[in-house]
């Protein structure tokens, strides 16, 4: 598969132009961006950037403390919805669309289906969420398709567990969480998304959320009864069904591994057997379960949260050795090319949070390395590209580097961008400019050469351990070749600009079918293609170069 790129969105705060920012606001008082939001004017733009793939976080129906009972879409108890707008992990309904997002909340489901459309039109395809561990907690289908049964519908509430239920349930037990919940009645209670087998949660648990059984018995010793199928599992197979077939590109599954993998072995095949272009993309968090999900899960890609961005992370906070770039990728091994790569994503904190790097330009040298070093898929998270700061306190979520989920919101940065529709960036600083403009050139580079996106790779980092004028620690180097198409790959995550020089070991020629001593034009892709003398490669001669602080250099070298 080629390399693609993601951009995820939340369409809740993309283009709302209210800049009101109320702590803890309504909808009214605060505002919320809309499908319609994304015209054809704005899709062409995130096309631009590079952009082969636009996550559209938080589409479903999910809990909030906005009232839509006008639309018969019934009203959810206050005390177990996270925040003003609500968590768009708390699915209220599969079969329907959030109505926060629909400009004709009557209409919302068409509306939806005009953007998959004007995204396809675009060049564009579409990613939205599958939340298949937990529901919010008065889970109720007011959409579903006529026959089908909502979850929960059919449960004896009082059994634990049955592969027939497809919750949950503490028989005996009112649900009666450590913290006040008001007047919200839950009984018997059914266990929180979390796997948390208790009536009683505390506030930092997914108390808004019930975990949905796919057949396994926590109680009794994680007993496994998958024969008959369990129930949960067909209607998970239906839903999965009915937005493939509304043109749905992709699925990014949340919390996969809490979920079992026979269940993912099981329904990918058949999803893909009626479309087989789509793609699943897998949350997980644990390295050791990487393949199952691979090779028994069927899954297409992996994030790789724990494994580069987290390295990524240690070296642009100034904790680890840049040298933990090279263990990241060979600890993968065969399965590097299966993961998703990313700096941000909504759960992780900005960049250019105080929380991170203070700065978003300081993301450049590993942004290079996300985008560049496999042949995987690279995300970004809107305003990534403009060093948003995350710094806000939204409401339910405060100064925590992240920008809520939860909450009615505007993103200034976004705003500046978008500028009232003409998307020109007017009211951007010049860094804000010049660091959205560098990430144009990077993911446009990264899917649109062979050598990452095909190509071979060969890390340089070995070949220069007692290289005293290379850094090890604040230095990464590697080489990405197909073809006649050959890239020499160099980031510095040093405050300084450094001259560095570079072997090129004889082992690497051999690897990449490369003759040494030929003499090569040279130009960095990065600065729009900036022509540097030539440059003879050999394993005798030093390759080098002036890199700047905290940025990187794609030299593109062509034969001549």
């Amino acid at each position: 598969m080629s390399k693609f790129v993601i951009y995820e969105v939340v369409p809740r705060l993309f283009n709302n132009s209210n800049s009101s920012n109320k702590w803890k606001g309504s909808i009214d008082e605060n505002g919320c961006g809309k499908f319609n939001n994304f015209t054809e004017k704005a899709l062409s733009e995130i096309k631009a950037l590079g952009a082969t793939h636009v996550w559209y976080m938080g589409v479903l129906e999910h809990a909030t403390q906005s009232d839509y009972s006008a639309y018969g879409i019934k009203k959810d108890h206050p005390a177990v919805v996270k925040g003003k707008a609500g968590s768009p992990y708390a699915i209220k309904d599969y079969y329907d669309v959030d109505p926060d997002l629909a400009e004709d909340v009557t209409n919302r489901m068409s509306e939806f289906e005009q953007l998959i459309e004007r995204t396809h039109k675009a060049g564009l395809k579409v990613i939205i969420d599958f939340v298949p561990n937990h529901v919010a907690r008065q889970y109720h289908s007011d959409a579903k398709p006529k026959g089908i049964a909502d979850l929960g519908e059919n449960d004896h509430d009082e059994w634990f567990f049955s592969p027939l239920n497809n919750f949950y349930y503490l028989p005996g037990q009112p649900f009666s969480p450590s913290f006040d919940i008001q007047s919200y009645k839950e009984y018997p209670a059914k266990v929180t998304g979390n796997d948390q087998f208790t009536a009683t949660p505390s506030e930092t648990d997914w108390y808004e959320t019930i975990k949905l059984n796919y057949g396994v018995n926590y109680v009794e010793g994680m007993q496994k009864q998958f024969d008959p199928i369990p129930d949960t599992w067909h209607k998970m197979r239906d839903i999965l069904l009915f937005w493939a077939a509304k043109g749905v590109d992709a699925f990014r599954c949340d919390m996969v591994e809490m979920v079992p993998v026979e269940f993912w072995g099981w329904v990918i095949p058949q999803i893909k057997k009626k479309h087989p272009s789509i793609l699943f993309i897998a949350e997980v968090y644990q390295p050791s379960e990487y393949r199952n999900y691979i090779c028994n899960g069927k899954f297409d890609y992996l994030y790789d949260k724990v494994g580069l961005y987290d390295t990524l992370r240690g070296i642009m906070s100034r904790n680890h050795s840049a040298q933990g770039i090279t263990y990241a990728w060979q600890k993968l091994g065969d399965i590097s090319d299966r993961m998703l790569n990313f700096l941000e994503n909504h759960d992780e904190q900005r960049i250019g949070s105080g929380f991170f790097c203070g700065s978003g330009m300081y993301a450049q040298p590993g942004m290079i390395v996300s985008a560049t070093l496999t042949k995987g898929p690279v995300m970004i998270y809107f305003g990534q590209e403009l060093g948003e700061l995350g710094m806000d306190s939204e409401g339910f979520s405060g100064v925590d580097g992240r920008t809520s989920i939860f909450d009615y919101w505007s993103v200034k940065s976004i705003q500046n961008w978008i500028n009232n529709g003409k998307f020109d960036g007017d009211k951007l600083s010049n860094e804000q400019k010049e660091l959205r403009a560098f990430y144009k050139r990077l993911l446009n580079i990264a899917n649109s050469e062979k050598a990452i996106s095909e190509g071979l790779m060969y890390d340089l980092v070995y070949a220069n351990l007692d290289n005293q004028n290379f850094n090890l620690r604040q230095q990464f180097a590697y080489i990405r070749k197909h073809k006649n198409d050959l890239l020499l790959i160099v980031v510095s995550f040093h405050d300084k600009d450094l001259h560095t020089e570079i072997r090129l070991p004889a082992e690497a020629f051999q690897y990449l079918d490369m003759k040494e001593g030929h003499t090569y034009e040279c130009v960095d892709l990065l600065e729009e293609s900036k022509q540097y003398p030539d440059v003879e490669l050999s394993s005798k001669k030093m390759f080098q170069a002036i890199i700047p602080a905290w940025k990187g250099k794609i030299f593109k070298l062509k034969r001549k």
